[in-house]
């Protein structure tokens, strides 16, 4: 079977050996196009970001560049600005047609977590080549707040696929034809275009802005802090925002999406034509993301938005990424948001689950 591996599927990799883990799942940690991946027991302080390279190692490239290691079996901070490589729970022993992908979860990339997974012998972020056997790393850095993690904590999550998966622009234009995709037009090319929304319906509330000094953020908590302790509001009356460079915001996109059963998608991160900065750190969409069978009825995509080197101007409606979609190689037996743990079905502008919903 062609295209990306549903849950059912996932589960007989566990059983096989395909993963192993060093210690037992958890409730929850397979999803339906994706499983959840763990933090271990140690954290790697390194100098600098690094890929391993072919023919290496990640544990040699640790003796190059660890400055110092720290125990998390009692929680740790990881501080801003820092960047740490921690080993997973998870390791691989993939079939030699069967490649994998990675990606923060929703949560992590709300809060500005950069988390991406590498691998021995990796020459690219988040992505492992069919047949690797070996361990999985998380590299970690937070950019806008320090946070305290623990073994178990899942901030990333991996897919794997066979073949090719992804859908040709005719393809999805067929398909968003019988089932629409997007509420009102869809702009297909090279996937399915996503724009901001910056008139957001009885308010002129449109986003928030991380604050550049705040207190550290226990993962572990949930509905637990005061957003405006961390953010800022940011608000427009003429559906038009500047982006400050090095600055982190939260928006949400004009469309509600629609992720039919048989289908996942990724959100591509970065899309250079459009402007001077960086969309979607976590950007994997399941099965049944604002399907109305599984209580989504269209949800808003929410936009990790940072701005690079220039003040960059923002309009309302304006294309700020794409959606590329992927078929199922088998519709997963648990959608996103029908019976299990989805924060995020049905969303709006949203916060990531450990702060208080906003005052009115």
């Amino acid at each position: 079977m062609t295209g990306v591996l549903p849950s059912q599927t996932i589960e007989k990799m566990l059983e096989r050996g395909d993963i192993t883990v060093s210690t037992p799942l958890v409730e929850g940690q397979v999803q339906p196009a994706s499983l959840d991946l763990r933090l271990g027991n140690v954290a790697y302080r390194v100098r600098a970001s690094f890929l391993t390279g072919q023919g290496r190692s990640v544990s040699d490239r640790l003796t190059e560049f660890e400055m110092h290691r720290i125990d998390l079996r009692n929680g740790a901070v990881l501080e801003k600005g820092c960047v740490y490589v921690v080993p997973l729970m998870e390791s691989l022993a993939l079939p030699g047609d069967v490649s994998a992908v990675a990606n923060a979860k929703s949560s992590t990339g709300r809060l500005d977590l950069l988390t991406r997974t590498i691998t021995d012998g990796g020459e690219e972020f988040d992505r492992i080549k069919p047949g690797y056997t070996g361990p999985l790393y998380a590299e970690i850095c937070p950019r806008s707040f320090s946070v305290l993690v623990r073994p178990g904590m899942r901030l990333n999550q991996i897919r794997f696929r066979t073949g090719q998966a992804v859908l040709s622009d005719a393809e999805l234009k067929m398909l968003h034809a019988g089932s629409p995709l997007v509420d009102g037009a869809a702009v297909i090319e090279d996937g399915l275009g996503f724009s901001v929304d910056l008139k957001l319906p009885g308010s002129d509330l449109v986003g928030y802005r991380a604050k550049p000094h705040t207190g550290v953020i226990d993962l572990d908590r949930i509905g637990e802090y005061d957003p405006q302790e961390y953010w800022e509001e940011v608000r427009t009356k003429d559906g038009r925002i500047i982006l400050d460079p090095g600055a982190f915001y939260i928006l949400v996109s004009r469309e509600a999406v629609h992720i039919p059963p048989a289908y996942a998608a990724e959100m591509a991160p970065y899309l250079a034509m459009v402007g001077e900065f960086r969309v979607h750190y976590a950007g994997f969409f399941d099965p049944g993301f604002g399907h109305d069978a599984a209580g989504g009825a269209g949800s808003r995509g929410v936009l990790e938005v940072r701005c690079h080197e220039a003040p960059f101007v923002l309009e309302h409606g304006q294309v700020v990424g794409r959606l590329v979609y992927e078929k199922m190689a088998e519709v997963p037996e648990q959608l996103y948001g029908a019976g299990i743990a989805s924060n995020y079905q049905g969303q709006g502008l949203k916060l990531s689950k450990h702060f208080k919903a906003p005052a009115g």
